[in-house]
């Protein structure tokens, strides 16, 4: 059985103001405090223990719009598709990839019941749903790193002790809760903490991009539930009835009750008939304000999309800007898919001790990407191939290919030389390799 091992519980002190598990409100950022629950309250509601009561609730929320979850997933869903590696430079200027250090067995293998495309999945929506992404290290006898646990973001703490040292309080797996007895107070090294960036310099958490959007989320949030709201009650009938005789409240009320058996609940699609000079009149599909409704909306999700920096492309909702999957990819890469990546990496490469790029780092390949995409990447390895970038062997690995005989070394086309080797050349007539006096 692995014997794991973690630092023992210190005794520390949480400074005055220090945000701990367990308060009510805990600030966040200036302008927006967060429930314990879950969720964002406006700066409105922070000096009242009773914002309910007030009028206020809880704005933003992972999962509560729909926008959000498809940029978290964006991002969680595409890195969990990069099989990661662990890199060491060589002397000649190549690179081998190491297979048998800890990084290495713990990228293909977190822990016991979770792969890493899971790990991932779960981590990186927790990292841009909460700000932080949180997992406890455990080691072996020989204090090697062997799993990481995630655990939930809203149920852990950044403390500090009183020398500066710097300790976290772990909580929210269900596997560690059997494992270790809690409050877990675990010191930074057993921990990874990837964290975004928060408005506040000195802090030691992240900030979840929904805080920039919170008050287009509670717009979008409310229009859609004004809208449900409005059809689910039926404030606009499809259909209008409508005579010139005069009729009493009574009339109008049987009326109205004789056309909704026939049009309502179990009855719903039946042929009413008509009396008493009664026409029905069809409303118009679409009014003026519900497509100014739709614009707004339109207009919040992309101020979302903006703050998690996605491309609306990603996202299937946006024009076709690129003419090749490759190149769209590569646009996100550029911009935000490629920090993210690269903020990870650094991260895990921190935890495992590594001298970081180009020395020994870890690394996500980012051409899993593009697997769909069999013509672009083929013709991409053959350009590389005959330009002497790829040998004819490492063209076909990266295709799952097996080596052929004389395929390990680089070929160029024959007029490829130096300009150097141009003075050998023989002219034309010449029998010798010498070049004949002018």
């Amino acid at each position: 059985m692995t014997e794991y091992l973690i630092a023992p519980k210190p005794r520390i002190r949480v400074p005055a103001g220090r945000s701990v598990v367990g308060e009510v409100v805990e600030k966040s950022s200036p302008g927006y405090y967060l429930p314990v629950s879950g969720g964002w309250l406006p700066a409105e509601a922070s000096g009242s223990w009773n914002w309910w009561q007030q009028g206020y609730d809880v704005q933003g929320g992972s999962g509560t719009s729909a926008m959000v979850e498809a940029c978290t997933s964006a991002y969680s869903q595409t890195i969990s598709m990069c099989p990661g590696a662990h890199w060491r430079t060589q002397g000649n200027g190549g690179r081998q990839r190491v297979t048998d250090s800890p990084l290495a067995r713990v990228l293909k293998n977190p822990n016991s019941y979770q792969t890493m495309s899971d790990f991932l999945l779960n981590g990186v929506s927790h990292l841009y749903s909460d700000g932080n992404l949180y997992a406890l290290a455990l080691r072996d006898s020989r204090y090697d790193i062997v799993e990481l646990h995630l655990m939930q973001p809203r149920q852990c703490s950044v403390h500090v002790g009183p020398e500066g040292e710097i300790f976290y309080g772990l909580n929210g797996n269900p596997v560690i809760d059997r494992m270790l007895d809690y409050p877990a107070i675990v010191p930074a090294r057993d921990v990874l903490h990837i964290k975004l960036r928060s408005r506040n310099m000195n802090s030691l958490q992240g900030e979840s991009p929904i805080v920039a959007a919170a008050r287009d989320i509670a717009a979008s949030n409310a229009m859609a539930a004004q809208q449900l709201a409005f059809y689910l009650n039926q404030a606009r009938p499809s259909t209008v009835l409508s005579t010139e005789m005069v009729l009493d409240k009574d009339q109008v009320a049987v009326l109205r009750e004789r056309w909704n058996e026939q049009t309502r609940g179990l009855n719903a699609g039946g042929t009413p008939i008509l009396t008493a000079g009664l026409k029905p009149t069809p409303m118009p599909a679409v009014s003026a304000n519900d497509s100014q409704l739709a614009d707004v909306m339109k207009m919040t999700d992309t101020h979302i999309a903006l703050a998690f920096r996605v491309p609306m492309q990603v996202l299937g909702i946006g024009g076709t800007n690129f003419t090749t999957t490759e190149a769209l990819m590569q646009s996100w890469l550029a911009s935000s898919l490629g920090f993210s990546l690269n903020h990870i990496e650094e991260s895990i490469g921190k935890m495992f001790g590594l001298d970081g790029f180009p020395e020994e780092y870890a690394e996500f390949d980012t051409s899993a990407l593009l697997r769909s995409n069999f013509k672009e990447r083929i013709e991409g390895l053959v350009r590389a191939t005959q330009g002497g970038v790829f040998a004819i062997n490492e063209a076909r690995r990266l295709e799952g290919y097996p080596e052929v005989p004389y395929g390990d070394e680089p070929r160029v086309q024959q007029q490829l030389v130096p300009l150097s080797a141009a003075a050998s050349i023989p002219k034309p007539g010449s029998t010798t390799g010498e070049i004949p006096p002018a």
